[in-house]
């Protein structure tokens, strides 16, 4: 059994990255991303210390009946939700441990004054998203748009584009992006 490709394949299972996994089980980052790239081989403590964080006992990690034996979650309590913030906007992902998933579905809040940055975004795929509450300025390839409570949008991700909110109420965005790059 490859252990790193077990492991590395069960974090993402579990919708965990390596920082966040090297966080719950008190290691460091570079000890999760040496043992998936088989740099290290950990020893039994090390590899429960570090399956303590998903959590999982070696039992599990062995088994070669776990990937058929684990179901795929389809509910996620707001609880849930893998905060990926960035800055003063809060941006929450729906549905991190799918496997192979093709979408990243997000819900976003803008407070008064924030925005993505100064610098207009570009990646491949498309976006799509409705505005919940507030109001939003949305500038797509140098058209600024702003979005009230209700609007929606949909535009290619390769444009470049950037949120903000100038105004005094926070906004509520649902977003979709593919690919799932988050």
């Amino acid at each position: 059994m490859d252990v790193g490709v077990r492991l590395q394949t069960i974090r993402k299972l579990k919708g965990l990255s390596q920082r966040e996994l090297a966080k719950r089980a008190g290691v460091t980052n570079s000890t999760i991303s040496m043992i998936e790239k088989n740099s290290v081989s950990p020893s039994i403590s090390s590899l429960k210390k570090v399956l303590s964080g998903i959590p999982m006992s070696l039992v599990e990690f062995f088994s070669p009946d776990f990937e058929q034996d684990s179901e795929t979650q389809v509910v996620y309590r707001a609880g849930e939700l893998i905060d990926i913030s960035d800055g003063a906007v809060s941006m929450k992902l729906v549905g991190k441990a799918h496997p192979s998933r093709a979408i990243a579905f997000l819900d976003e809040t803008y407070p008064p004054g924030s925005d993505t940055g100064q610098e207009m975004l570009t990646h491949q795929g498309e976006e799509a998203g409705m505005l919940v509450t507030g109001s939003l300025e949305l500038t797509v390839n140098g058209q600024i748009h702003v979005l009230a409570a209700g609007d929606s949008y949909y535009f290619d991700s390769n444009k470049p584009h950037r949120f903000r909110n100038p105004f005094d109420e926070p906004a509520r965005l649902i977003s979709a992006t593919t690919p799932a790059n988050f």
